[in-house]
């Protein structure tokens, strides 16, 4: 499932993970300040916080400094971020009959993109029917 990123991040923030990810590595503020010309080493140091303490970075000091790395490579983090929005509408319907209109814009919303993804749709409906029917094994 790809999620569009922007809604969840700020241009900058967006710009440090892309930084992080292409890296493949822990960086320290300083590391990252040389791909960010025009941005002040605090600014820099306040959006790895933020990111941070969004849960999308982890920290580790050494030294002085911080060693930043994301959490989850992009493909993971979309899908992080994806469940959680959708947990939070689907958190809010008391009951099964309240949850229905909601499934059935999803579903319209679905194949009016494309009707492949109504068909992945389906296949992913089934591919967890199936696991969840699978008989539990007995060690």
């Amino acid at each position: 499932m790809v999620v569009s990123l922007s809604p969840f991040f700020g241009p900058l923030e967006l710009q440090v993970l892309e930084a992080l990810w292409e890296a493949r590595r822990q960086a320290t503020v300083r590391d990252l300040s040389a791909s960010f010309p025009g941005v002040a080493y605090t600014t820099l140091m306040t959006t790895l916080d933020r990111l941070y303490k969004k849960g999308v970075l982890s920290r580790k000091k050494t030294g002085r400094a911080f060693l930043y790395a994301p959490v989850a490579d992009r493909e993971r983090l979309e899908q992080m971020l994806a469940a959680e929005a959708l947990d939070a509408i689907l958190g809010s319907f008391a009951s099964r009959s309240s949850i229905r209109p909601i499934l059935s814009t999803f579903v319209e919303a679905v194949s009016r993109r494309d009707e492949l993804f109504l068909d992945e749709l389906e296949d992913l409906v089934r591919a967890r029917r199936r696991e969840s029917n699978e008989p539990e094994e007995v060690p």
